[in-house]
């Protein structure tokens, strides 16, 4: 049987030596395929990773960083602050509370009517201290003010709004006067810090 193989192999050894043209076909035929599988691993590699720069991108976005982290040092300076409400205790942290949602609606030309923060409820054994406020502002303030009070530092959460507004007259049918709001707010709060 190994005299055949040999003989098998000397045959394909005495063909390929006797014509040049078919040792250069087949050569360019091997070199041709490699150099393809050479080029398809290469882009699938390219693919792969500009896959992965999207899913990065996207990850970042659903995040908030909205572009990577040039963006969220941007944000961090256009909201300074800690993202946790401060104070020693949380009657301070409620108090801390109250100040900045005070100073939001100052802010957009509001003015509160009453306020009554939380620091005993169920929510406070999670850490977080709530507040309810009746204000009032023009009606186009409280996009401001929302957007102030949740894109803001600290991190605030409105859990609760309720937006009364007044009765039209019988020669308009435009609403006149402001809006009164009722906004339930918590905040995090962290002990010991």
């Amino acid at each position: 049987m190994s005299s055949t193989k040999v003989a098998g192999g000397n045959a394909v050894t005495r063909a390929l030596a006797s014509s040049r043209l078919i040792a250069v076909t087949l050569y360019l035929a091997i070199a041709g395929g490699l150099l393809l599988m050479a080029g398809l691993s290469i882009a699938d590699v390219i693919a792969r990773r500009q896959a992965l720069a999207q899913t990065s991108d996207l990850l970042d976005q659903l995040r908030g960083r909205k572009g990577g982290a040039k963006n969220a040092a941007a944000a961090m300076a256009e909201h300074p602050g800690t993202p946790f409400l401060e104070g020693p205790t949380v009657t301070v942290a409620g108090a801390n509370l109250l100040q900045r949602v005070a100073a939001a609606v100052g802010n957009v030309g509001g003015s509160v009517q009453s306020s009554q923060v939380d620091v005993t409820g169920a929510q406070t054994k999670d850490g977080f201290v709530g507040l309810v406020v009746s204000c009032e502002l023009e009606q186009p303030a409280l996009q401001k003010l929302l957007y102030d009070l949740e894109a803001g530092m600290p991190f605030l959460f409105v859990d609760q709004l309720d937006v009364q507004v007044p009765q039209t007259t019988a020669l308009s049918d435009a609403p006149t006067g402001r809006v009164r709001v009722i906004l339930g707010v918590s905040g995090q709060w962290q002990a010991g810090k």
